[in-house]
């Protein structure tokens, strides 16, 4: 199975649950699966990622992050379309395009192979939400692709912190 990783699920990450400095586990992990084929950051995604100028974008362009969770494929952008004209809705104004933003890149690089790719992300399903409010688990449905959250994409994988009861230390 190979998870895709929404930008916010990175974002919140380092802002809420793992931070990069509090949690390093965490984010070798990641590297680790990487390296694995198991975990990618779409193109279109890392951009996003690259655009800030923090920590998170400073560890995504360290050579290691990037050589192991950078996805190498190219988007089918007849797929692009498709997930937007069907996904969200096939008259979008350019303002509805500018809020969906890469979304559609992100479900479009998991239809490729819906049954062996899942979309990581941290929005919420909304099902009642359309056009451009659309949701990215409501769209991946719709497309019967699987997404999840960030927690049980650790769960899924198994992430766990090498705390040591006996030392009450990180080993």
């Amino acid at each position: 199975m190979l998870y895709l990783l929404d930008a916010n699920t990175l974002i919140d990450a380092n802002r809420d649950h793992y931070g990069i400095d509090r949690v390093p586990e965490y984010w070798a992990w990641l590297i680790y699966l990487g390296e694995q084929g198991q975990v990618k950051i779409p193109q279109e995604i890392y951009e996003e990622l690259t655009a800030g100028s923090d920590e998170l974008k400073r560890w995504v362009s360290q050579t290691d992050s990037k050589r192991a969770l950078k996805f190498k494929e190219e988007v089918d952008i007849e797929l692009v379309r498709r997930v937007v004209e069907e996904g969200y809705a096939p008259d979008l104004s350019e303002d509805e395009l500018e809020k969906i933003g890469k979304d559609p890149f992100l479900v479009a690089y998991a239809l490729v192979d819906p049954n062996n790719r899942v979309i990581v992300t941290a929005e919420r399903s909304k099902p009642r939400a359309e056009r451009s409010n659309r949701k990215v688990p409501d769209v991946c449905k719709q497309f019967k692709i699987r997404s999840c959250s960030a927690p049980t994409f650790g769960r899924e994988l198994d992430f766990r912190t090498n705390w040591d009861e006996n030392t009450r230390l990180f080993a």
